[in-house]
């Protein structure tokens, strides 16, 4: 399998998943949310690369947790503010920036990170034959 089709196929995996995540929340979700997981889901990788071997899950977890909702921020700003979709509004919770991000989902994200991360570990190893890294708490 091409480094190409292997990502594809966890683009598509981070996308579904992330849409899952949404419609078991609230019922339902977006295209745009669709796009959102599936990059979030490619960027666990690169969170991963550019922390090293030698970075904790936790660590892993906490830039994972910021690059979700900073994925969620460019989203919100481009679908709900410019587009005028309202796909979502987070104004009425506390610690929110703009509507479009708060802290509550920023901790959810950083705690649903850890078995994407799994997951997207186990599917490289699976789809392109790379090891599975050793995990460490701290």
């Amino acid at each position: 399998m091409t480094q190409f089709q292997a990502y594809s196929i966890m683009f598509l995996t981070g996308g579904f998943l992330y849409c899952g995540i949404e419609i078991l929340a609230r019922g339902y979700s977006h295209i745009s949310m669709f796009l959102a997981g599936g990059i979030c889901f490619l960027l666990i990788g690169v969170v991963e690369f550019l922390l090293g071997n030698s970075a904790s899950i936790l660590s892993q977890m906490f830039f994972c947790g910021l690059m979700i909702t900073g994925v969620e921020l460019v989203f919100g700003m481009i679908v709900n503010r410019h587009m005028h979709l309202n796909v979502w509004d987070y104004s009425g919770e506390q610690y929110n920036f703009q509507g479009q991000i708060c802290l509550l989902y920023s901790n959810l994200w950083f705690f649903l990170s850890c078995p994407a991360i799994l997951l997207h570990d186990y599917m490289e190893f699976l789809l392109l034959g790379y090891q599975i890294p050793h995990y460490r708490i701290f």
